[in-house]
This record gives C-alpha cells, sequence and structure tokens, in this order.
C-alpha cells in the first residue's frame, strides 16, 4: 500500500514539473496547489511600482512574497520569467460566464433566468457548468475571474464572482453570492448600442406609469424583505415572540437591503441612470451601474453619490443619431477625469469575454492612460466587487491569480506563457487551440 501511495505521489510530482515546464501539456484533473516561484520577470503590480526584475512565490494559493530582492523558497518549482512580464489576472465584472453555452439553437444549455419577474432567490453559482467550453477559451487569454450574474425579470437573482477553474462550481466561487442584480425598467428606447428609430422614441407619460408600476413591485419586495430582517432578529433577541415562518424569497434579500451588499443595476440611457440612484437612496441601497452607456453624461451626479460604473458598451455604436462615433470608446477617460468609479467589460454571455484585453485597449487607444486601462479591468473591478483585498493586483497575501507573458498584456498580439488560478499551474489549451492543431496542417 505504501509503495503504491509513493507511486501515486512520484507519478503527480512528475505530471506538474512537465506542466511547469511545457505549459501546453495535457492535463486530465485540476493540478495542486504547491510552492512556485517566477524569477527574473518584469512584475506589473498594478498597485504599485512596476519591479523591472523581480521574484514572484506562490505557496498554497496565495502571494507568499513579490519584489526584487525576494528569496526562492527550498522545494519551490521555479519559472525562469527572463524577458516575460507577470500580470495580475483580468477580471470581467459583467458576464453570465458558464450559464450559457449554445444560445442559438440549444436552449437546454441556457440558465440564465428563471419563470417570474421577481426572483431574488435565484443563484447564479447553482447554474454555472464548470465544463463549460467558454471557460478554458476566456482564461488562456488571460481572464482568470468573472462575476456571473442572472438575467431576467426584474429582480434577475443573484450574482457570483468566480475563478475560471475548477470541477464544481464551489470550487470556483469566490463569492458565492456577491450582489443582487436588478433590471432597471427601460425608459423608451436608447442605450442598447445602434441608433435607429426604436432609439428614439420619446418618454412618454404611458411610459413613465409603466415604469413606476414595476418600480412599485420592486419597491414592496425590498421593504417586505426588511420588515422580514426585523422579525427575525427580534425573534433571535427574544424567543418568547412568534416564532416568524422563513420564506426563502425574502430571506436573500435581508443583506442587500440593509446595504451591506451591493445592488447590481441594469440601466443605460441617463433616465435611468438617474432613476437608478434616486431609488437607491430611497432604500437605502448600495447600486453599481451596469451598461451604463450614458454614464458621461451624468458623470458629475455619479461622482457625488460614489456610484460605480462596469461599462459594457466600449465596442458599441452610438447610442443616438447625433452622438459622435467615438462617444463610448472615449466614455472611460470621461469618467476617470470626473472621479466617478468604473471598471470595463465585455458584457458578453461567455463566447467574447476572451476580448477583455481589446475593450480596454481601444479605451486606451481613446484618453485613458495605458496605466489606467490595465486597472480598469483588474484592481477596479475588484474594488467594485468588494473583493479588492483578494484580487486585482500583484500583492503578498492576495489569491495567486497571475497571468505571465511575453508582451504588453493588453496588445493583442502578446502571447501568455504560464497562466496560475488560485495558486494552481493552468494548462493552456482550450477548445480554440484543440481546433487550431486539428486543422493548422489541412492543405
Amino acid at each position: 500500500m505504501i509503495k503504491i501511495l509513493i507511486g501515486i505521489l512520484i507519478c503527480a510530482t512528475s505530471a506538474l514539473a512537465q506542466q511547469i515546464g511545457n505549459p501546453t501539456a495535457q492535463q486530465g484533473v485540476i493540478p495542486p496547489r504547491g510552492t512556485f516561484a517566477i524569477r527574473n520577470a518584469r512584475i506589473v503590480t498594478v498597485s504599485g511600482a512596476d519591479i523591472e526584475n523581480g521574484t514572484v512565490v506562490i505557496r498554497d494559493g496565495r502571494i507568499e512574497a513579490v519584489g526584487a530582492n525576494v528569496s526562492v523558497p527550498a522545494g519551490a518549482q521555479t519559472i525562469d520569467g527572463t524577458g516575460l512580464s507577470v500580470y495580475p489576472g483580468m477580471i470581467d465584472a459583467g458576464t453570465n460566464m458558464g450559464l450559457v453555452e449554445v444560445p442559438q439553437g440549444a436552449n437546454g444549455t441556457v440558465d440564465t433566468s428563471e419563470v417570474g419577474e421577481l426572483n431574488p432567490n435565484a443563484k447564479a453559482i447553482i447554474a454555472v457548468n464548470p465544463h463549460s467550453a467558454h471557460i478554458a477559451v476566456t482564461r488562456v487569454e488571460g481572464i482568470t475571474t468573472t462575476v456571473t450574474a442572472p438575467t431576467g425579470g426584474l429582480i434577475s437573482g443573484q450574482a457570483a464572482v468566480i475563478n475560471l477553474l475548477g470541477t464544481a462550481p464551489k470550487e470556483m466561487a469566490v463569492v458565492p453570492q456577491a450582489a443582487l442584480v436588478i433590471n432597471y425598467p427601460r425608459i423608451g428606447g436608447g442605450g442598447g448600442g445602434g441608433f435607429g428609430p426604436s432609439q428614439q422614441q420619446a418618454i412618454t407619460s404611458e411610459t413613465l406609469a409603466a415604469n413606476e408600476r414595476e418600480l412599485d413591485q420592486v419597491r414592496k419586495m425590498l421593504r417586505d424583505a426588511e420588515a422580514y430582517g426585523r422579525s427575525q432578529d427580534a425573534y433571535a433577541k427574544d424567543n418568547s415572540l412568534p416564532r416568524p415562518d422563513r420564506n426563502v424569497v425574502l430571506e436573500p434579500l435581508v443583506p442587500y437591503v440593509r446595504g451591506e451588499q451591493p445592488v447590481i443595476f441594469r440601466a443605460e440611457r441617463e433616465a435611468e441612470i438617474r432613476g437608478v440612484i434616486r431609488f437607491a437612496e430611497e432604500m437605502k441601497l448600495k447600486p453599481i451601474i451596469l451598461g451604463g452607456n450614458d454614464a458621461w453624461k451624468v458623470a458629475s451626479l455619479l461622482k457625488a453619490k460614489n456610484v460605480p460604473v462596469i461599462l459594457t458598451g466600449i465596442f458599441s455604436l452610438p447610442s443616438r443619431e447625433d452622438d459622435a462615433y467615438d462617444a463610448l470608446y472615449e466614455q472611460p477617460a470621461k469618467l476617470l477625469q470626473a472621479g466617478v468609479r468604473f471598471c470595463i467589460s465585455t458584457g458578453d454571455a461567455g463566447a467574447e469575454v476572451r476580448n477583455l484585453a481589446q475593450y480596454a485597449g481601444m479605451a486606451a487607444a481613446y484618453g485613458l492612460s495605458k496605466t489606467d486601462a490595465l486597472k480598469s479591468v483588474t484592481l477596479y473591478p475588484a474594488q467594485i466587487m468588494n473583493v479588492g483585498d483578494r484580487l486585482g493586483s500583484i500583492e503578498a497575501g492576495k489569491m495567486a491569480n497571475l497571468v505571465v507573458t511575453d508582451g504588453d498584456l493588453l496588445e493583442i498580439r502578446t502571447r501568455i506563457r504560464y497562466l496560475f488560478i488560485d495558486g494552481r499551474p493552468v494548462v493552456l489549451t482550450s477548445r480554440h487551440t484543440e481546433l487550431n492543431d486539428a486543422f493548422k496542417n489541412r492543405k
């Protein structure tokens, strides 16, 4: 029995060493955490100054040390980073990753929404498919973490922060219930990207009345949840009171109505964004705007109310016919100048999340500094989603989500050489690389 165990350990160690030496080697299981050192590399910490020739030490899933004069621990597996750069893994804070596989023609692979308008108890983490082809396709481009959110209805459910590695949703979860998602009622047309007649509709009294009726549904549920939380607290303090019935729909809302966790509002147009801010103040919520194509028009209000924005329309056409062609390309730079907290997202279900670096690169081409463009897909989304103490930069104590490249992370020609998620070395293969290998020699 002892000989068998020793043999297993030797094989596992050999496989892991092969993977470190050859990042394209096949790996049938999730690799274990261990102790690794990336030496002689340029380290882009994001939160501080770049280290031109330094070392990053990873141990048990965490960054143990980083700096120019860091000693390599005995027994650590090393990577020679000469000529390479180390970045924190990118984060896309506005996706449906793992909830959608084939949106056209395969409805059974789409699990983004529940029946009905009010589903606060729906949890995205439960529906995440860890074996989705989109996950590997995305992570080999340097995106290590996403926020995956449900859609549909008025209250869609709860979004999760996940790492793009694991054999089960529980293994992938960084924050299983990270934010409540509310679709703010649309006010007329517009904001969807691509101007046209439907985007030029006037805001009528009928539209506003319908909008208010939908808001009343959300308002009532949130107030019911607040009352439910108070009744539970009262019973916890005094067991002589009648025990309140448990309500699985209202219970998940309690931390959100108390302002303990953020609420993501999908909103695009100026009127909708203003409406979100008023509604959040009324209900004492912590709002985050998702979408926000008109955010630049209300930048001063967003700054004053400290409302962050997850921008998803960087590659979209202008919302209105008279908008400048580059209105959405320039929006990150305008928000930064106004002091608004923001991050950049693809806003995609999964297939195109791999292009996140190009979204940030486009913003850098239209006024955003390269430093802030990098932060917009690393540290900024981590801070907005309240995981900035664990993700988004290269600092001792943070989760070891690291990308080792042969060039600038935001440049399309740059190749990923090594990848770590949760301190685990990741095989750099995906459905795309498999197809490329299968057909590259065809004539």
